[in-house]
C-alpha cells in the first residue's frame, strides 16, 4: 500500500512526524512524503525535519508565500503532478493550511481516497481561511480522523456517514509525550533567554485576523507591553508578525522578540512558562499537554473543550487594556478540571491500524 503524505507548515511537521515513524515501521506499508514548501525557511521548516527525524521529503514543491488563491492553486497544480507520478492509493493530510485543502482537492478529482488527520474540528467562523479549508476537507474525505469527541459530533452533524468517521484521540499528544524527554535533555532555551521556570509568559501571534488588522495587531502587542513591565513575555515571531510589526511601527517595549524557535525549544519554553498566550490552534492544545493555562486572542477556538475544561480563555483583543486584563486574571491562581479529551498517546497506532485495513 502506497500512502501519500502531504505536509507544509510547522503544525503539520510535528503531527506527521508521529504518525509518519508508525507508518514506516510496517512491513508492506510505503509512505511518500510531499512538502508543498507553505513554511519553507529553515526555522520553520528544515529545523523540525532534523529535530522530529522526519524522514526526507520525497518531493518538495518549494510553493512559498503567496496570496491564498494563488499558493493553494500552485500547490494543487504540483501535487497533482505528484499524484499522477505516484500513483499513491491514499493521500493523507492534516489540519487546515491551504497544503491541507490542495492535497485534498488534487486527490478527490483524480478519484484517489482522502484521510483527514484532525478533522472535525470547527470555530464556526467562515471568515477564517482555516475554517473554509477545514470544512472542505473534511466533506472531500473518505476517511475522517477526529481528534475529540466533539470534533466526530460536529463531523456528524454535517451529515458524514459514521462509517468514514473515527475519533482516534490527538497524534500531537503522541508527538508531546515522544518527544519530551529530548527536549529536557538538549533545549537550552531558557539559559539563552535568561528566563526563569514559571516566571515568564510565552507569545505567539500569526493569525490574519490579528496580524493584518492594525487596531488588533496594536491591542495584542501593547497588551503584551504592559503585561511586560510586570513579568518577562518572550514571543517567537512568525515572519508575517515581523513584517506587521515593521509596518505598524509599533512600540512593543520591553516584550522580548525573538526569531522563530524549534519544535524542542518551543516544548521548554511552554511547558516552563506561566501563562501561554497564543492565537494559534496548535499552541492551545501543546499548553494544555504541558499543564499550563493559556489565554487565546481570539473571538472563537475549534477547541472548545480546553475552554470548558478551564484550560483556556478566550480574550479578543479588542483593546490593549482587554489583552493586559486578561492576561493578568488568567495568571492568578485556579483549579482547571482534570481530564484528558485527547487520548492516550496510541492514536497513531490507532490511525495506522484503521489505513492498513485498506491494503
Amino acid at each position: 500500500m502506497k500512502i501519500m503524505t502531504v505536509v507544509g507548515a510547522r503544525p503539520q511537521f510535528i503531527k506527521a512526524a508521529a504518525l509518519s515513524r508508525a507508518l514506516r515501521s510496517v512491513t508492506g506499508i510505503e509512505e511518500v512524503l510531499v512538502h508543498t514548501g507553505q513554511h519553507y525557511d529553515e526555522n520553520m521548516s528544515g529545523v523540525f525535519f532534523k529535530e522530529l527525524e522526519i524522514h526526507r521529503p520525497d518531493h518538495d514543491l518549494e510553493i512559498g508565500s503567496a496570496p491564498h488563491g494563488a499558493q493553494t492553486g500552485r500547490m494543487l497544480e504540483a501535487v497533482e503532478r505528484v499524484i499522477l507520478e505516484e500513483k499513491p492509493d491514499c493521500v493523507l493530510v492534516y489540519g487546515d493550511t491551504n497544503s491541507t485543502l490542495a492535497g485534498a482537492l488534487a486527490a478527490v478529482k483524480l478519484h484517489v481516497p482522502v484521510a483527514h488527520v484532525e478533522a472535525g474540528l470547527r470555530s464556526f467562523n467562515r471568515r477564517m481561511p482555516e475554517e473554509i479549508n477545514r470544512v472542505l476537507t473534511d466533506h472531500a474525505s473518505d476517511t475522517l480522523f477526529a481528534p475529540t469527541e466533539v470534533a466526530a459530533s460536529n463531523l456528524r452533524r454535517e451529515g458524514i456517514p459514521e462509517s468514514r468517521v473515527h475519533q482516534v484521540g490527538d497524534v500531537m499528544y503522541d508527538a508531546a509525550l515522544h518527544y519530551g524527554a529530548k527536549a529536557e535533555a538538549v533545549s537550552g532555551a531558557l539559559g539563552r533567554l535568561g528566563l526563569e521556570p514559571k516566571g515568564y509568559v510565552i507569545a505567539t501571534v500569526h493569525r490574519a485576523e490579528n496580524t493584518d488588522a492594525p487596531a488588533r495587531l496594536r491591542a495584542v502587542f501593547q497588551g503584551l507591553a504592559t503585561v511586560a513591565d510586570e513579568i518577562d513575555v518572550v514571543v517567537p515571531l512568525h515572519p508575517r508578525t515581523r513584517e506587521a510589526l515593521r509596518r505598524a511601527g509599533l512600540d512593543t517595549g520591553r516584550v522580548v522578540l525573538t526569531d522563530p524557535v524549534s519544535y524542542l525549544d518551543m516544548m521548554m519554553l511552554l511547558k516552563n512558562a506561566r501563562l501561554v498566550v497564543t492565537d494559534s490552534g496548535g499552541v492551545q492544545k501543546e499548553a494544555f499537554f504541558h499543564h499550563v493555562p493559556c489565554v487565546t486572542l481570539r473571538d472563537e477556538t475549534e477547541w472548545t473543550e480546553l475552554v470548558d475544561l478551564g484550560w483556556n480563555r478566550l480574550v479578543p483583543p479588542r483593546s490593549a487594556e482587554a489583552v493586559a486584563d486578561g492576561v493578568r486574571d488568567a495568571m492568578r491562581p485556579q483549579a482547571p478540571a482534570d481530564a484528558q479529551p485527547y487520548g492516550d498517546g496510541r492514536s497513531a497506532a490507532r490511525i495506522l491500524e484503521i489505513l492498513s485495513r485498506g491494503r
